[in-house]
């Protein structure tokens, strides 16, 4: 993330990323405050095992793109709203309109628990064990849901 006021936001993919089991690392890196850490980073995280990057920033959110260019691991942007953001437009478009060759997934704005699961289901095209984890978690989902309308129909019965 950009800034520790993104934490909150980015806090909701290292929740989901623990809630599966799958190691998370959550550091501060800003495109614009700290670019050689940044370079570093983006450079070498598949050097240190680093499978996946989720990479939110608000405002110009250039980090997203920035950290794509430089490394060849798949990264999910997270616009986040911010105090210096114009309704969240101005981060959802930095971080969506990459040029080709520098794809960049994005999520909703305020979106770090699906980008969460999307590194998941991407660490599960090769994980059998990630696989069986998304698996379950999308049943637990759906199993909410039936407890949800199950309960309503029944209420609307009486």
């Amino acid at each position: 993330m950009g800034s520790d006021s993104d934490l909150p936001v980015m806090k909701q993919a290292e929740d989901v990323l623990k809630e599966l089991e799958i190691p998370v690392e959550l550091t501060i890196i800003s495109a614009h405050r700290t670019p050689d850490r940044m370079f570093d980073f983006a450079k070498n995280a598949h050097k240190r095992g680093i499978q996946v990057i989720i990479a939110g920033a608000g405002g110009a959110a250039h980090l997203p793109g920035m950290v794509a260019s430089l490394s060849p691991l798949p990264v999910i942007g997270v616009p986040i709203k911010s105090s210096n953001s114009i309704d969240g437009w101005d981060s959802i478009l930095s971080i969506l309109q990459m040029p080709n060759g520098v794809p960049v997934a994005t999520v909703a704005l305020n979106g770090a628990k699906n980008a969460g699961i999307l590194a998941a289901q991407i660490l599960g095209t090769t994980d059998p064990l990630v696989l069986e984890k998304i698996i379950s978690y999308k049943k637990s989902l759906a199993d909410k849901v039936k407890e949800k309308y199950e309960r309503i129909e029944k209420e609307r019965k009486q």
